[in-house]
């Protein structure tokens, strides 16, 4: 009996909702469009907030939000943060798996590998740290020191992309590896200095269910449903505890299973079989699969599964959703500052120790310690890449963005933190201007190299 196929198969014509939603996949799937949303939403905060309805703005953030569960569960915080304590999590999640991928089996597996971007990485981190402090020495202010540190890998790799091939490949991993380390700093300064009144026991409760997620990665769980309502309690926990709830999220990466079940040899042959089963010959065709079609197709979803990391599908699945969803709604948030303020003052130490930081600190520190350690010879640069190349990532670098107003969130409230966002958004503005600027006219296109 022959198979029922035609000969030729004819794709189906695309669905109401496909062509409805097709131009919006498509800007997704560009470097820049996570960048392109964030500033979008940092803009349209500033319009609000300075705008008549300006009040409407501020109070929406401080809307009281509840979560009641018994008496086990009692957490009552305005709507602010909700978004920077529980949503930014998330962010923090997808930051863990990407460095604990690049640790791995990127950049940083190797320390003479991932020499270079940690050496520029500490320099991005050291040097406006410096420059901040020296402006706010001796006032209540220098506690900020830590908002300038931060690099946004959305928006300085939105901008890298922008250049098209003009920008080597290289130069996108050296970034890339830049911003991770520049990330697990950040982290580190959080937990460590930005933590006030801790309290032991809930901090160990919180590493007792972190155990319990390793626990459960030795066991061989792979279900990410399982690890999100693990890694809950532990973000709980650690609320509770005064250290940063975000530190769970990042805590909670590393205990995702890194190992597939089966390698995409015995994938390969094991989907070969399930398709002949699918392609033997039925009786008569309908609009539905038949029971042994429908077994197939059961069986090779259950290898492709096997076949990828849990924390690769998870970083797949969560990229879009933290890039369009929670990253511009903390921007949408946090980036508000009313500038019509009768004592807001530009000359105020904090906006300039923030904004020297990232404008001067950040491509000054990276180029610096670059050169050393190659002049170290701790490192070498690669091929294709120059100083001039370091150095217009150094400006890149010195767009702060999301990381600095999370910390500047941390460090301090009322008009000083006003001040730190002025100080960020305008550092961070002329810093990315500078860095596409001098890459752009420093760089030619180079049409035989393709991004992958």
């Amino acid at each position: 009996m022959a198979t029922l196929r035609p000969q030729k198969v004819q794709p189906l014509p695309p669905l109401p909702i496909e062509r409805l939603v097709r131009p919006f996949a498509t800007f997704a799937k560009q470097a820049s469009a996570g960048g392109i949303v964030l500033l979008a939403c940092a803009l349209l905060a500033m319009a609000w907030a300075n705008s008549p309805l300006g009040e409407y703005y501020f109070n929406l953030w401080q809307t009281p939000v509840e979560v009641r569960f018994g008496k086990l569960v009692d957490i009552d915080k305005p709507l602010l943060l909700w978004i920077n304590d529980g949503l930014m999590a998330v962010f923090f999640f997808l930051v863990g798996m990407e460095i604990k991928r690049e640790l791995l089996v990127g950049e940083l597996r190797s320390p003479r590998k991932a020499a270079l971007s940690m050496a520029a990485a500490l320099g991005g981190m050291v040097v406006p740290a410096l420059i901040y402090t020296t402006l706010n020495w001796d006032t209540p202010e220098i506690r900020g020191w830590g908002i300038p540190m931060a690099t946004d890998i959305a928006f300085a790799l939105g901008a890298l992309a922008l250049l098209g091939t003009r920008a080597p490949l290289a130069l996108k991993v050296f970034l890339t590896a830049l911003a991770i380390v520049d990330d697990l700093g950040a982290v580190l300064v959080i937990a460590i200095f930005y933590t006030e009144n801790l309290k032991v026991n809930y901090l160990l409760y919180s590493l007792v269910v972190w155990g319990a997620m390793l626990f459960a990665n030795w066991l061989g769980v792979r279900r990410g449903l399982a690890y999100f309502l693990i890694g809950t309690v532990m973000w709980f926990f650690m609320l509770k505890s005064g250290v940063h709830a975000t530190v769970a999220g990042v805590l909670g990466a590393f205990a995702i299973p890194v190992r597939s079940r089966i390698d995409p040899e015995l994938f390969i042959v094991r989907v070969r079989e399930y398709l002949n089963e699918f392609d033997q010959p039925v009786a008569e065709r309908t609009i539905i699969l038949s029971p042994e079609q429908q077994s197939a197709i059961e069986a090779i979803e259950r290898e492709a599964l096997r076949v990828q990391s849990p924390l690769q599908r998870l970083e797949h699945l969560l990229h879009n959703f933290v890039a369009f969803f929670v990253m511009p709604v903390f921007a949408l948030a946090n980036a508000g500052v009313s500038l019509s303020g009768a004592d807001l003052e530009l000359t105020n130490r904090v906006v300039w120790g923030v904004a020297l930081g990232l404008l001067i600190g950040k491509p000054v520190g990276i180029t610096l310690f670059s050169w050393l350690a190659v002049r170290l010879k701790i490192a070498q640069l690669p091929q294709g890449i120059t100083f001039t190349h370091i150095l217009g990532v150094g400006f890149l670098a010195g767009i702060g963005f999301t990381m600095a107003l999370f910390i500047a969130g941390l460090a301090f409230s009322g008009e000083q933190l006003d001040y730190a966002k002025i100080g960020i958004l305008g550092g961070s503005a002329v810093a990315g201007g500078v860095g596409f600027t001098l890459l752009r006219l420093m760089t030619k296109p180079q049409p035989e190299l393709e991004y992958a």
